[in-house]
This record gives C-alpha cells, sequence and structure tokens, in this order.
C-alpha cells in the first residue's frame, strides 16, 4: 500500500523550518556566527522573530540543526544492511547517506567549519552526535555473537565509529576537503581495529 504523504500543513511546515534553517547558515557564512542575530535571520527569511521561535528554540539550536535528523536518517539505513554482515561495514555503509544530505562538497565544508569553529557549537555537535549512539546500538546488538556483554559491545562499537567519524571530518575541513571523507574515516577505523603494536626494545 502507497505511504500516504504528509499533510499540507506538515508539509508547510518543513518548507518554511527547511527555509529558515538555510538563511541561517547563509548569513552565518557571511557574517560569522556570533557576528549573526536572529533578528536579521528573521528578516533575511521573510518571517517575524516570534515565527522563528516557533521552529528554533535559540541560534545554536538553528546551526545544529538535521543533526538529529541525520542520525535517524543513518540509524534507517543501518537497519537495511544484511542482519550478517559485519557491523563495522554496516556502520560504514550507513554513514554514507551523509554525502547525499548536501547538495556539494563545498557547501558540506562550509557547514563544518561553522560547526567546528565555534566552541559552543563544536560541543552542542559533540553532544547531539553522541546521542546517536542509543539510535545505533540496539541495531549493531544482533549482529554480535551471544554474550552477556553484547549491549556493552555494541554500545562501544556505536561510540567508538561516531568518534572516528567526528575526527575525520575535523581531518577533512583541516585539509579544506582537499581528501575523501569516507577515506578518512576508513583510516580512522583501521587505528582503533588494529591491534597495537609492541614497543621496540631499545637496544643498549
Amino acid at each position: 500500500m502507497a505511504q500516504k504523504p504528509a499533510p499540507l500543513r506538515e508539509q508547510t511546515r518543513s518548507v518554511v523550518r527547511a527555509l529558515i534553517a538555510r538563511t541561517a547558515l547563509e548569513l552565518f557564512a557571511a557574517k560569522g556566527y556570533d557576528d549573526t542575530t536572529l533578528e536579521e535571520i528573521a528578516a533575511a527569511a521573510g518571517v517575524s522573530k516570534r515565527t522563528l521561535f516557533n521552529y528554533f528554540r535559540n541560534k545554536e539550536d538553528l546551526a545544529l540543526n538535521g543533526l538529529s535528523e541525520q542520525g535517524e536518517l543513518i540509524a534507517a539505513r543501518l537497519a537495511e544492511r544484511p542482519a550478517d554482515e559485519d557491523p563495522w561495514a554496516s556502520l560504514r555503509a550507513a554513514f554514507s547517506v551523509l554525502e547525499e544530505l548536501e547538495s556539494t562538497a563545498e557547501r558540506r565544508l562550509e557547514l563544518v567549519t561553522l560547526l567546528f569553529g565555534n566552541e559552543s557549537l563544536r560541543a552542542g555537535h559533540a553532544e547531539k552526535q553522541a546521542r546517536w549512539q542509543d539510535l545505533f546500538a540496539p541495531l549493531i546488538e544482533p549482529r554480535l555473537p551471544d554474550s552477556d556483554r553484547r549491549t556493552l559491545q555494541a554500545r562501544a562499537i556505536a561510540a567508538a565509529a561516531i568518534t572516528c567519524l567526528q575526527a575525520a571530518t575535523e581531518e577533512w575541513m583541516r585539509l579544506g576537503g582537499q581528501a575523501d571523507q569516507f577515506d578518512l574515516y576508513d583510516a580512522a577505523v583501521q587505528a582503533i581495529r588494529r591491534p597495537a603494536s609492541p614497543p621496540e626494545k631499545k637496544t643498549a
């Protein structure tokens, strides 16, 4: 059975929310996050400040808009992966949905630079990404061997994968987008999954 489209009112709210968020990001990129006011965002988006507050709690909420939705999209993609697939391979495939969300690498770099270039946004970004763990762990757990510590292991894998993604994103930003972000992610994952080599013995 075909899924019913969302009611027109919900569709309209979604369009307005996306318009305000996109306008805010454009102003943040042009003027800087700290120098952009909510009044300026509302005016540029063609809405009242009161209307803006119907969609977003504050300026940080505007800048971090989409992270929760990203987590849900990744989780949905993860749930679609084969049940017998290695959890790390499933996560790698699920994270690829992020490449589909931004129209260009330049726009993604612009957004990442904004988020990581401001301490409060950086902290908010990390906090929201950490919540992805609650979405991913229950989907990872059935893929692991039966054990009384399987829940712990699933949460650890989810947390480690999210940390690798964040580290790769920061490195990608540092390189000015002149690298494949998921090659960097793969390198980060390889670093934590590879057994540590013993330290070389000093010769007398």
